[in-house]
């Protein structure tokens, strides 16, 4: 039988690779069970359930007609007042609903701000490394990524000098991702503060996605909220995802000015013209009643973040470059073999799995990145056993 061909495809998009969570995930087929189950620290998910009180406010909305309709593009206003209120308490600063925008998801409230603030031919400034799925959001878009390497000796943080001679004509907007993906690196209060006022005198965007905020002490929470001059040039991005337990439900968040949000309602309306309704009215009432859950979740996810310390130090193999939120950086020390085959051999052989440094940014071959939230601390200290031969 003849194949026909077909009318050429978008190469933005063709040019792509498949995405990285299901070919890691696709390896873990292959393992035997041979060293016990296999272990999962692939994507970043949360490794509990959601709190019961929030799936019965789920059922009750989902089973509502209310929220069976159409709602505002800029998300439901019982959940922005909840969330702006939120942001204030935590970020000491005045927040107000208009400066709210929900999303069905973190990544669809990075398209938001990407798209809002640059157009094909211009560029955004990412780290290196950096999370992938801003990467290829930017390239389907047409959007030049420019990146600015963050070394490992500097707990791969970027420098100020760096981020400014990486600036060129064409950037629009430097995004940074704090507590950072894949890396777990926080950016200090102060090192934050030095990079807005440079995107400010450079008259770029500074993206913040703070996707992994709730896992932070508040000791390490910054306060650009709070300084008078912040709607000039910074967006925050959020995911109820992680603290809620919810990433199926696809819920997020952007934090802008309000003439911003005005503009970013035109490109939802496009995408999605609403977030799902019946889970926006879900956490509206569950941000007031869950604090205490939340901070006992931040809690447990600090006791795996020990845990994973303690079993690296027991592999010397395998050393701990950076780890922080949900994530650690791991120096894999297989020399002469790239990222990806290690990975790949992890999950095979050993029945773990990981994600290549590779997949994140260039000259990362020698790292592999663990979200250590998915498993509980007896399966993170199962890991040393493990991996005691693993080279």
């Amino acid at each position: 039988m003849q194949i026909q061909s077909h009318p050429p495809l978008n190469q933005f998009v063709t040019s792509l690779s498949a995405p990285p969570i299901s070919t890691v995930q696709s390896w873990g087929k292959a393992y035997a069970g041979g060293r016990g189950p296999l272990i999962d620290l692939s994507q970043a998910v949360p490794g509990y359930p959601p709190h019961d009180d929030l799936l019965a406010l789920l059922g009750k909305m989902a089973s509502s007609k209310a929220y069976a309709s159409y709602g505002a593009n800029e998300g439901e206003t019982a959940l922005r007042m909840a969330y702006a209120a939120e942001c204030s308490a935590t970020y000491g600063a005045t927040i107000t609903p208009e400066n709210i925008n929900i999303t069905a998801g973190c990544n669809q409230a990075f398209v938001c701000a990407a798209m809002l603030v640059a157009g094909a031919g211009n560029a955004i400034l990412m780290t290196n490394p950096g999370y992938f799925n801003h990467e290829t959001t930017l390239a389907m878009m047409g959007i030049r990524v420019d990146r600015v390497t963050c070394a490992a000796e500097n707990g791969f943080l970027p420098t100020l000098d760096a981020i400014a001679s990486a600036i060129t004509p064409t950037t629009k907007a430097l995004a940074l991702v704090s507590p950072n993906n894949p890396t777990g690196a926080v950016y200090p209060a102060k090192l934050l503060s030095q990079v807005l006022d440079l995107c400010r005198a450079k008259n770029i965007w500074l993206i913040l996605d703070e996707t992994y905020r709730d896992f932070l002490d508040k000791s390490e929470l910054h306060q650009l909220f709070s300084r008078p001059d912040w709607q000039n040039n910074l967006i925050g991005l959020y995911s109820f995802s992680k603290s809620f337990c919810i990433p199926g439900h696809r819920l997020g968040a952007i934090i802008a000015a309000p003439e911003l949000i005005v503009e970013i309602a035109k490109i939802m309306d496009n995408l999605q013209i609403c977030p799902p309704r019946s889970a926006q009215a879900a956490i509206a009432e569950a941000i007031p009643i869950l604090t205490d859950w939340r901070e006992s979740n931040r809690a447990e996810i600090m006791n795996r973040q020990k845990a994973l310390r303690q079993t690296m130090g027991t592999l010397p193999q395998l050393k701990l470059a950076t780890c922080g939120a949900y994530f650690a950086f791991i120096g894999h020390g297989c020399e002469n073999e790239s990222s990806e085959s290690v990975a790949k051999r992890l999950a095979v052989d050993y029945g773990v799995l990981a994600l290549p440094g590779s997949y994140f940014g260039d000259g990362l071959d020698g790292y592999l990145r663990f979200a250590f939230a998915n498993a509980d601390v007896a399966t993170i200290n199962s890991l040393g056993p493990r991996l005691a031969n693993f080279h």
